[in-house]
């Protein structure tokens, strides 16, 4: 299902000003965006680790082609002026290749940079072969998962016993999609984990209603 019109994760950054000159890029391009502070708010694992900052520009899903082109046109333009000193200039041609495989995971400018140096090092990657990799990614994050069953038996535990966390488990294996490369809603989980996931959540609303009734009843309340 392709859900047009809808706000839908573009873009991430850790810094609030790289976030906020793509969402002015993009609006000068009369794209509509806004910048959504994602950082987490506290250490819940509490291990004392820094927190990552994380800003996520967000656009119409029914823009992201436009997005992408705008964003593609931008970064050609601008690898000529990055220096022989950047990171990717240390990467094996085997890494190099893997960004143009898995080219979601890095930033424009990374992949065009990545394209560049394997063509000085005469390892071209151009045309067919592009689109073929482009093909083979989409395709492969478009694959629905299967989830650990441990989940969906410690969603049951939870559930029986009046857990709204059991419930939060099975809406989240019914329900949950993801957002590929093309703005394209997906589902993450294939068909029978969110056949489980909707009995799941069932079955948990249908036990927060008996155990209200009870507490309602005997005064637990």
């Amino acid at each position: 299902m392709n859900e047009r019109g809808v706000y839908v994760n573009f873009h991430k950054f850790s810094s609030i000003e790289e976030a906020t000159e793509l969402s002015e890029t993009l609006k000068q391009e009369s794209i509509s965006s806004v910048v959504e502070n994602a950082s987490p708010p506290v250490d819940i694992t509490f291990s004392g680790n820094v927190l990552q900052n994380e800003f996520i520009v967000k656009i119409m899903s029914s823009d992201f082609e436009k997005a992408n082109l705008v964003l593609e046109e931008y970064a050609k333009n601008n690898i000529e002026n990055i220096s022989k000193e950047h990171y990717l200039y240390e990467f094996s041609n085997e890494e190099l290749l893997e960004i143009l495989e898995k080219p979601d995971e890095w930033c424009k400018e990374d992949y065009f940079l990545a394209q560049k140096i394997l063509k000085d090092k005469g390892q071209e990657v151009a045309g067919v072969k592009l689109e073929e990799l482009k093909k083979k990614r989409i395709d492969d994050l478009r694959k629905p998962e299967k989830a650990e069953e441990g989940w969906i038996i410690a969603g049951y535990f939870m559930a029986l016993f009046g857990g709204v966390l059991g419930v939060f488990i099975g809406w989240f294996h019914w329900t949950f999609k993801k957002t590929d490369p093309l703005g394209l809603r997906v589902y993450v989980y294939d068909e029978k984990t969110r056949k489980k996931g909707k009995n799941l959540f069932l079955f948990g609303i249908t036990l927060q209603i008996i155990w209200i009734l009870i507490w309602v009843k005997y005064g637990f309340y």
